[in-house]
């Protein structure tokens, strides 16, 4: 009988489990290619290789992100508003890094100061349904993975 009682509130919590991996696997995360590997956000701290945070203190930040209105001034530039905007070349494979947002700094980890105005690392232009400003900072410098630069992005 007790058998049966364990049995009985464990598969519950199971099909649970199944059933919100499913979920959290099933979103769309923002993803960029890098050469041949794909660079990519993740909500899942544990699995990421790069964890990065924000700052609103400049003098704190390791790495500096402006936000640009201007496409040809920028570093790094997503628009995907347009049809066949979805990003093909992302698929998930041995090569891809994943990439956190840390709500404080890891030790080890990037922390960005992302501004409009003042000296920058990388300056970014985002015009995007799928991608926030913040999002993309977190993709290049993830891309960049704190040992130099990158070389070329795209979606």
């Amino acid at each position: 009988m007790l058998r049966f009682k364990f049995l009985a509130s464990v598969v519950p919590l199971l099909a649970a489990a199944v059933f919100a991996r499913a979920e959290v696997g099933s979103v769309s995360h923002p993803c960029i290619a890098v050469g041949d590997t794909s660079v990519e956000l993740t909500s899942r701290f544990w699995t990421a290789g790069v964890h990065v945070a924000f700052t609103d203190d400049p003098t704190r930040a390791t790495v500096r992100v402006q936000i640009t209105d201007n496409a040809d001034a920028a570093d790094f530039t997503v628009v995907d508003d347009g049809p066949g905007s979805e990003a093909e070349s992302c698929q998930a494979n041995p090569s891809t890094r994943l990439v956190s947002i840390a709500a404080q700094p890891v030790d080890g980890g990037e922390v960005i100061y992302l501004s409009s105005e003042g000296p920058a690392d990388y300056r970014i232009h985002v015009r995007s349904k799928t991608f926030s400003p913040r999002e993309a900072a977190a993709l290049i410098v993830g891309a960049r993975g704190g040992h130099g630069s990158f070389k070329a992005a795209s979606l």
